[in-house]
């Protein structure tokens, strides 16, 4: 009997020594993790400011797939927020400031426990890509939730690698979301013609891209300075496509909406008849362009047309590349001259 009290004294000790142990811990904790992603800083920021996107990465709904998220209205942007329900309780959590394509707060709530504070910092890192931090702290740790951070290694540990896993899959939904493209063939349309400055020249297939945006930037930069007033987006004029040869001349023109009678040697004044044509649009990054082209040609014969011969072939770039980060939104229009 006064073993079993002396067991019962050294566990009631325990337990006290173990419950002030705890007390005594830290009433705050920091869990930070960064990754690098290779996508521009809008696109990533763009992903994280809008909560739909978070199921698709979500490590905690990987680890449960049966977690029931339920999407308020909003969901980007101050305000927005999103709530679910896992086989841990429930949660939410809503944007309280934001920094565009800079940082996120956010406030992550379990159910009655005082709430917690999400960061994120977004911070380009090399060409088009972006250092991502994801960042979770709080001053207002209840004691049960340090007991259990102690018995499982402390925060960092519990949180740490659930950051880490997050971060890679938000990595992978960024770069897809980069891939998405579609090719529609529009049908035969008229293409109105007109005015248009422009330059020319000869590349192999494999430099071509360099020496085209090049080209194409002076022309660009020679109707802002002379205040030309442009009729449409800048389009490539190809004159012969070689494959065989590796070879490809073409022409970088900007439409104006008069004929301009130009002061360099190398900005030329030139005139489109309007032609009838098959129209494709391409959606996406311009490296599916060759496919959008192939399809086009493809569908030439299947619909018993006839390309005119020595007719125009335009590749028309709706999209400013420098004002649409995410190259999925990229717009390309192709008119290739039929009879």
């Amino acid at each position: 009997m006064k073993a079993l009290k002396y067991i019962l004294f050294l566990i009631l000790i325990f337990i006290i020594g173990l419950t002030i142990y705890i007390a005594v811990q830290p009433n705050s904790f920091e869990v930070k993790r960064s990754r690098i992603i290779d996508a521009p800083v809008e696109v990533v920021y763009n992903n994280v400011i809008d909560f739909k996107n978070w199921e698709t990465w979500s490590p905690w709904v990987e680890k449960d797939p049966e977690t029931m998220i339920t999407l308020d209205e909003q969901t980007k942007d101050i305000g927005g927020s999103f709530s679910w329900t896992d086989s841990d309780g429930k949660g939410s959590i809503t944007t309280t400031q934001t920094s565009a394509f800079s940082s996120i707060d956010q406030k992550l709530q379990f159910g009655d426990y005082p709430s917690s504070d999400i960061h994120w910092e977004f911070a380009p890192s090399a060409e088009n890509k972006t250092e991502v931090s994801w960042i979770m702290n709080s001053g207002n740790i209840p004691f049960m939730f340090k007991a259990y951070a102690i018995f499982s290694g402390g925060f960092d540990k519990m949180i740490g690698p659930d950051f880490e896993r997050g971060l890679e899959k938000l990595d992978n939904a960024v770069v897809a979301s980069m891939q998405v493209y579609s090719i529609k063939v529009d049908g035969i349309t008229q293409y109105g013609g007109g005015f248009y400055l422009y330059n020319t020249a000869s590349a192999k297939m494999d430099n071509f891209e360099i020496i085209m945006q090049n080209m194409l930037s002076k022309v660009n930069t020679y109707v802002q300075e002379n205040n030309i007033t442009t009729a449409g987006p800048p389009f490539i004029l190809y004159h012969k496509w070689d494959e065989e040869n590796n070879a490809v001349m073409f022409s970088c023109c900007v439409p104006t909406t008069n004929k301009v009678i130009t002061t360099e040697n190398d900005i030329l004044t030139g005139q489109l008849a309007p032609f009838k044509a098959i129209k494709t649009t391409l959606r996406g990054d311009y490296g599916n362009l060759k496919e959008a082209w192939q399809t086009t040609m493809d569908y030439i014969p299947k619909n018993g047309l006839i390309v005119q011969e020595q007719g125009p072939m335009l590749e028309v770039y709706v999209s400013n590349p420098t004002k649409t980060p995410n190259p999925a939104n990229l717009i390309t229009e192709i008119y290739l001259a039929v009879e």
